[in-house]
């Protein structure tokens, strides 16, 4: 049995030291949105040719449209972020950026998002995250009789949310990453893999609370992490190893989605044994004490 217990402060100070930057980022920096949620134009292009960033920005400039971002997607593939513009002056700019390299380009896609669809969207996601916390709060406190297992799910769950928010705050700040539908989608997704580890934990817990009353609190939980941690880094490392193959080899578009479930990932497998139960062990001392 590892004696997990006698480091609570120890995996604390570790969340802080990765928290702390996050957080300060968020109040101070904010995010970068994508066009998603601040409003704009996105067009996805193929060409029959390289185009370079010169020729771009020759041909934007003739076209008088700014061009926010030119993102590479894949050989001869490419997306272009600017400011909301009419069907008309996406024409232009085409014309323009086929005249500009001598190429021939192919729309793929041509999308405006008013700030109001951002702004939706972002409500919409908003709600989400809050119902599916609720729901989690409540369903993990009735599964297991007691309302201190929901509570300390959460705060494992607010934790890796918080370490993907952070992240993606000094990710946007220092390397101009934006946050976009698809980062939404790896948000939501890192609530489910948090508390899917968390409950094989305290399973494992509640079992031997049920058939040893003689051990502590404390030596029961050692017990349980000691039982299920190489079952939950197998299972983790499976997924890590997937995330970060996508992230080296995989396409641009899709890069920094998978870059936000690998941070969940990894901050989801940390979480579940070492601030859930250590936040259960925390209550148990607190209940102690009160009582005597």
């Amino acid at each position: 049995m590892i004696r997990f217990s006698k480091y609570i402060w120890v995996y604390f100070l570790i969340s802080a030291l990765v928290l702390v930057p996050g957080i300060y980022s968020l109040v101070r920096y904010g995010f970068k949105p994508s066009i998603d949620f601040s409003g704009g134009t996105l067009v996805e292009f193929t060409t029959n040719k390289d185009i370079t960033v010169d020729e771009m920005n020759k041909a934007a400039k003739n076209a008088h449209v700014d061009v926010a971002s030119l993102q590479k997607a894949g050989t001869e593939h490419y997306l272009l972020r600017m400011k909301p513009q009419s069907s008309g002056v996406i024409s232009g700019l085409m014309t323009a950026i086929e005249a500009a390299s001598q190429s021939k380009i192919t729309i793929q896609r041509n999308e405006t998002v008013g700030p109001i669809l951002g702004k939706e969207l972002l409500q919409k996601a908003t709600f989400a995250a809050l119902f599916a916390i609720s729901a989690i709060l409540l369903y993990v406190a009735w599964a297991f009789k007691n309302i201190k297992f929901g509570i300390a799910a959460v705060v494992a769950l607010l934790h890796d949310l918080l370490v993907v928010l952070g992240s993606f705050s000094l990710l946007g700040h220092f390397m101009g990453v934006e946050v976009d539908t698809l980062f939404v989608t790896a948000f939501l997704t890192t609530m489910s893999f948090s508390v899917h580890d968390t409950i094989v934990v305290f399973d494992r817990i509640r079992e031997y609370l049920k058939r040893d009353r003689s051990r502590s609190f404390e030596e029961l939980c050692d017990i349980a992490l000691t039982e299920t941690i190489n079952r939950s880094m197998t299972n983790s490392f499976t997924i890590i190893f997937m995330l970060t193959a996508l992230v080296l080899m995989g396409g641009e578009t899709t890069k920094w989605f998978v870059v936000a479930l690998l941070i969940g990932t990894v901050s989801g497998t940390y979480s579940s044994p070492f601030i859930a139960t250590p936040v259960l062990l925390l209550w148990d001392r607190w209940e102690r004490r009160h009582r005597k």
